[in-house]
């Protein structure tokens, strides 16, 4: 995916200011930043639930007319095409339906049905829940189980997309830190050992876990990318006071990851 000036705002408040940047296949990209920087805006602009002012926004994919994968703007693509290269987790899943959680994440494969649900969707389906840990939940009612239970479903749902680019919006928000970590871990295994070009751009709030399982991450500021690149490059103590007025200390540690202590606030 490549994003050039982007912006956006909601009405005279510019939310979103001259956004650039580029995901490489088998590549994950964190985006860190405070509450209203935009994060979350950014994601939604990018998957079109929200039309940008300015910008273009374009996307690995093959269409009918040109099977050749090619970077294709987004803003031309019909609902179900850009279903197929592209999947959307939001911050938080709020729903009062009863729905075996099997054909929850069933519903993941809706772009790629044209006439009816095959075997390999059905199996699609069972390796995703086997994945993510969740085979005794397939069978539970969806409006039954934990808001942290449900978000991970909402994830598998994503992973049986099988999209190019994957949107999590804050994933771990709900989650406890254990299960915080798989997820995190699955994601990344997800992306690096795929056959297929596959990257994903994630939301969230936690520094120590973007660090450890992001390639990039992207410091957004006030709407804009203050900066994008190599975890080791981006967090240093002095972009992460500017960004979130807090004093900390970077270490490396005996495993080659960046982990940010926090002390205070500035």
């Amino acid at each position: 995916m490549t994003v050039k000036d982007l912006n956006f705002s909601w009405g005279d408040n510019e939310v979103l200011k001259g956004v650039d940047f580029s995901i490489k296949s088998n590549e994950v990209v964190s985006i860190l930043g405070v509450n209203g920087a935009g994060k979350s805006t950014l994601i939604k602009c990018l998957n079109t639930i929200l039309k940008p002012k300015e910008g273009t926004i374009k996307i690995i994919t093959e269409t009918d007319e040109s099977p050749i994968a090619s970077l294709v703007d987004v803003s031309s693509l019909d609902l179900v095409a850009l279903s197929r290269v592209m999947s959307y987790v939001p911050q938080s899943v709020r729903t009062s339906f009863s729905m075996d959680v099997f054909d929850v994440v069933l519903l993941g494969r809706k772009p790629h049905i044209k006439w009816r649900i095959s075997d390999d969707d059905r199996s699609k389906v069972s390796e995703t829940l086997r994945y993510l840990n969740l085979e005794d939940f397939a069978f539970r009612k969806f409006d039954q189980i934990s808001g942290g239970e449900r978000q991970r479903v909402i994830i598998a749902k994503a992973i049986a997309q099988d999209p190019n680019l994957f949107l999590f919006d804050e994933p771990t928000s709900d989650l406890d830190l254990k299960n915080q970590i798989q997820i995190m871990k699955c994601i990344k295994k997800l992306i690096k050992d795929s056959e297929s070009p596959k990257s994903a751009l994630i939301a969230i709030h936690d520094i120590n876990i973007a660090a450890r399982y992001s390639d990039k991450i992207m410091l957004l500021d006030n709407g804009s990318v203050r900066a994008f690149g190599p975890p080791n490059e981006v967090l240093t103590e002095q972009n992460i006071a500017d960004v979130f007025s807090v004093k900390s200390s970077v270490e490396l540690t005996d495993e080659g990851y960046i982990r940010v202590v926090i002390y205070d606030e500035i």
